[in-house]
């Protein structure tokens, strides 16, 4: 069931939660284009892990207020205000694709409650010095961000299009995608049970309009509002080698970048991996919580 926060400023988020709810709170934050209806682990394996899974619609998307010219960083403020009417005083985030970078946010910039911090597939930010940016990206990612930094009316009649599409079939932005994932992404996505979440997610999305989606590539291509170097929480930076949506040189340079980060590259995987690999990567968030509480009380 979908329920409603109000941001320190007045929109409105609308998230919903499952599993354990005396569980270890740990909020997903979803991909581009995405929505709160994303692929998750079954509530049964939530509960088996013993995790409070909390997802929300990003501004823009579903059913949450836009807000226009949101940066990366303001992230941080709006999971804080889900977690403050939820009453959770820590928490742990995973973010997957789009989401990661908004994971970092979180992670950076609310230490004294993020307990631990996941991210999957992520993309680094888009003024990495010394990072080649576009290097190892698909045409069609290239020229998004290249229109959501140089020629946003592009980005936006491309974006609403898309939407367009979606609305007639949610699956159209995956279909479209299939000649530039390589054959590991394919075998994942061909997956019934991970197209039917997919196919949910991306119908929730764009139900109200293509904002969500326009206002996220934005984000990704100006200053994020924040440096990932000043994360200090446990993180765990987690991509496939073959990924051609977020690079395997973003990861990269994220390791480097995030001191003490405990960092997985799968050589035979690619950018959907993400998706089957999230109950494992509870896990790691949950044992790094339950390890630092009996530090701290030993």
């Amino acid at each position: 069931m979908a329920h409603a926060a109000h941001s320190r400023d007045g929109r409105e988020l609308v998230f919903e939660s499952w599993g354990d709810p005396h569980g270890h709170p740990v909020f997903l934050l979803h991909g581009t284009p995405g929505s709160r209806q994303g692929p998750r682990p079954r509530s049964m394996v939530l509960y088996q892990l013993g995790i409070h899974l909390i997802a929300y619609d990003r501004p823009g998307y579903g059913y949450s207020s836009r807000s226009r010219g949101r940066r990366v960083v303001d992230a941080a403020s709006d999971v804080e205000d889900i977690a403050d009417v939820l009453g959770f005083d820590e928490f742990s985030v995973v973010g997957r694709s789009g989401g990661g970078p908004h994971a970092l946010a979180c992670a950076a910039r609310l230490p004294y409650r993020v307990r631990s911090a996941a991210v999957l597939v992520s993309l680094a930010p888009w003024d990495a010095e010394g990072l080649d940016w576009f290097e190892g990206m698909t045409a069609s990612n290239v020229r998004a961000y290249r229109n959501a930094r140089y020629n946003q009316p592009v980005l936006y009649s491309t974006l609403v299009e898309n939407a367009d599409n979606m609305r007639a079939d949610p699956m159209a932005v995956l279909n479209g995608l299939d000649d530039e994932m390589p054959d590991v992404d394919r075998r994942i996505v061909a997956d019934a049970g991970i197209r039917q979440m997919l196919h949910k997610n991306f119908e929730a999305a764009i139900v109200n309009s293509a904002y969500g989606w326009i206002d996220d590539a934005v984000a990704f291509s100006t200053s994020w509002g924040f440096d990932p170097s000043e994360i200090t929480v446990p993180t765990l930076l987690w991509h496939g080698e073959k990924d051609v949506f977020s690079p395997v040189e973003h990861f990269q340079w994220l390791a480097r970048r995030i001191e003490h980060a405990t960092v997985v590259l799968q050589p035979s995987a690619a950018h959907f991996a993400a998706v089957p690999v999230l109950p494992q990567v509870l896990g790691w968030l949950r044992d790094q919580t339950q390890a630092d509480t009996a530090t701290s009380t030993a």
